[in-house]
């Protein structure tokens, strides 16, 4: 059955333009679009940096799991979609803090990500509260959320998925 992932947020299309950035995870997603692959099978066809693409694929929802039985029972897993519907339109300045996010280097990205996780603190913090903080727009600091795989959007919070590393 081939689903279609309909975005309607353009914050959503960070993790989107983030699962096709590199050969490798175009490889990997095109791999799960077709069949169901361990993460064995990635890993030893594509490395360490195919092994992250699933992870990057999971941590974004874009894949689906499940445990396949045998001698040795291992989890496989496939894209849940072939196809996204991008229906969303909004002002240029937002494009361009969507891409910004897209293609920030990985260094600051994770300084910024961890400023974000020491506002958000255990509980959570209203989403406007932390984009001026940080003193940046909403869409930013949303896409930066999406990239993210310690923090999550619900609602208007930004809250932590992880415990944050000492």
């Amino acid at each position: 059955m081939e689903r279609t992932k309909v975005i309607g947020d353009i914050s959503e299309l960070v993790p989107i333009l983030r699962i096709v950035n590199t050969k490798t995870k175009i490889n990997v997603f095109k791999e799960l679009i077709s069949s169901w692959k361990t993460l064995k099978e990635i890993e030893k066809k594509y490395g360490e940096e195919g092994k992250e693409a699933l992870a990057l694929f999971e941590n974004i929802k874009i894949v689906d799991s499940k445990w396949q039985s045998g001698e040795h029972p291992e989890k496989v897993y496939h894209s849940y979609y072939s196809s996204f519907h991008i229906n969303a339109s909004c002002p240029i300045t937002e494009m361009g803090d969507v891409l910004a996010t897209v293609m920030m280097p990985d260094n600051e990205f994770k300084k910024i990500e961890k400023k974000i996780c020491e506002l958000a603190g255990e509980k959570g913090k209203f989403v406007g509260d932390v984009a001026a903080a940080l003193n940046v727009s909403p869409t930013l600091l949303k896409g930066i959320i999406r990239r993210s795989t310690k923090l999550e959007y619900r609602g208007h919070m930004v809250s932590r998925k992880i415990k944050m590393e000492e």
